[in-house]
């Protein structure tokens, strides 16, 4: 067996919209398809591929996200532009450079407070 890659992150909400308008609206992944389970969620997808997993109705634990400590896309465009929209929609965002390779960085919470790094090309 080896692993091939990353499929999927899942992430619990109290709130399905405020986190759907999150991932989509201001981070423009698109909601697919899901299978029909028995608890409310949604699928949302980037390049064809279900990424994140959105799994409602159970309770968020309390202090973060564990062990885990964000999750990370790469992201394409004007990270600037980003920036401010993400402010203007009531997020705290920090951008950074990564040293020696010129990586432009965006991190900020989603609705349930997971961190998520976004990576900008260099250049």
């Amino acid at each position: 067996m080896t692993i091939a890659g990353l499929d999927h992150f899942t992430i619990l909400t109290e709130d399905i919209a405020a986190t759907r308008r999150f991932y989509c609206e201001l981070l423009g992944l698109s909601e697919g398809p899901r299978p029909p389970f028995d608890f409310p969620g949604a699928w949302l997808y980037a390049g064809g591929h279900p990424v994140v997993h959105i799994v409602a109705g159970r309770k968020v634990p309390a202090g973060g996200t564990g062990a885990l400590d964000h999750l990370a896309f790469k992201a394409g465009g004007d990270p600037a532009a980003l920036k401010q929209r993400l402010e203007a929609a009531g997020c705290a965002v920090t951008a950074r450079v990564v040293p020696g390779s010129g990586i432009h960085q965006l991190f900020c919470h989603d609705p349930s407070g997971v961190r998520v790094e976004l990576n900008f090309p260099a250049g």
